[in-house]
């Protein structure tokens, strides 16, 4: 408890020494260009201070806007937008407080629109959280340097998110605070819950109530189901064994649900209906969590966004996350 307690106290004067309790930084390291930054395809290089930021892919400009700037142009939000704006509730509030109008809206339900982003006439692109393919980032460089997902599509986690795009921005210093002040949020919200620490978690994709012959799952290469990392949680055995490299998904038989007997809290989208056809299914009502109902239910709203952590909705919805967490963990005691 002593060294936790320490480590809070360091994080948090990490944190308030880099940013106020929005999230806007205001201490900076000097940068020197050029900037060569090392992704997927290559490496990109930055020649000056970007003044024009343009965003694609999902939650990119979340990293700005915690830093303070807004993107002349982002991706349209397509999941969990209650009020179908196009913007999710915590970058509402952001740029409420930045006292910013909204930025250009980039429709990408057919895939990156690249005409609009070259209308907003960026001097960077961030992708870090992507799922481009050569093909996306060899039209998007033609209209400006672009910052890749350094490994594999749709695996980069919130931290790497921020290094990443904040090195684009030529602001790395301020990202590593960010960061910081993250983690002291989060140790904060997990002050009290013990019933965490150790548990396995699956976090499984969106199930059908009238099929449930395959279950499909995120593997550990997925930030949902690092993000239990962050939260005490950690991946069983079963999840391990069955995840393949580069790939942030995978389906198993419902007939082979045996395997994953070692799964203590089950994560999932749905509603009450799910709930009801998972105890109900011969096959599925014999997973041990299924058994024990250690399920959450995530549904198409801020906390079954939040799921999928980025730099603004994980303080948005930190606690509500981690309760439902922990109700599904005592259950499994």
């Amino acid at each position: 408890m002593a060294m936790r307690l320490f480590r809070f106290a360091v994080l948090a004067v990490i944190a308030l020494h880099w940013a106020d309790r929005h999230g806007t930084v205001f201490a900076a390291e000097s940068t020197s260009y050029p900037i060569t930054i090392k992704h997927a395809f290559g490496n990109t290089i930055i020649a000056k201070k970007p003044e024009r930021v343009a965003t694609v892919a999902w939650a990119n400009h979340e990293v700005p806007l915690a830093l303070g700037i807004v993107p002349v142009g982002m991706a349209r939000a397509n999941f969990g937008d209650d009020d179908d704006d196009g913007i999710l509730p915590w970058v509402d509030a952001r740029l409420g407080e930045l006292k910013a109008e909204k930025p250009m809206l980039f429709d990408e339900g057919d895939g990156i629109d690249f005409e609009a982003v070259a209308a907003t006439r960026p001097d960077v692109i961030l992708a870090a959280y992507s799922g481009l393919s050569q093909a996306d980032y060899d039209t998007l460089s033609d209209i400006a340097p672009v910052i890749a997902y350094p490994q594999a599509p749709w695996s980069t986690d919130w931290r790497e998110t921020i290094r990443l795009n904040s090195a684009g921005l030529g602001m790395a210093a301020e990202g590593e605070g960010l960061i910081a002040s993250i983690e002291a949020e989060i140790d904060l919200a997990l002050d009290g819950h013990p019933e965490l620490k150790g548990k396995s978690a699956m976090f499984i994709t969106h199930l059908s109530s009238w099929d449930l012959s395959v279950v499909n799952f995120y593997t550990t290469n997925d930030t949902r189901v690092r993000f239990f990392g962050d939260l005490g949680l950690m991946s069983p055995k079963s999840v391990v064994q069955a995840s393949q490299p580069g790939r942030f998904s995978g389906s198993v038989s419902a007939e082979q649900i045996d395997a994953f007997d070692d799964v203590d809290i089950l994560v999932t989208y749905g509603d009450g209906m799910l709930f009801d056809a998972l105890k109900a299914n011969a096959l599925m009502m014999h997973m041990p969590a299924v058994a024990r109902e250690s399920i959450v239910m995530l549904g198409n709203n801020a906390v079954g966004n939040a799921a999928n952590p980025t730099p603004l909705s994980i303080r948005w919805v930190l606690k509500d996350y981690v309760k439902l967490l922990s109700e599904a963990a005592k259950k499994s005691q």
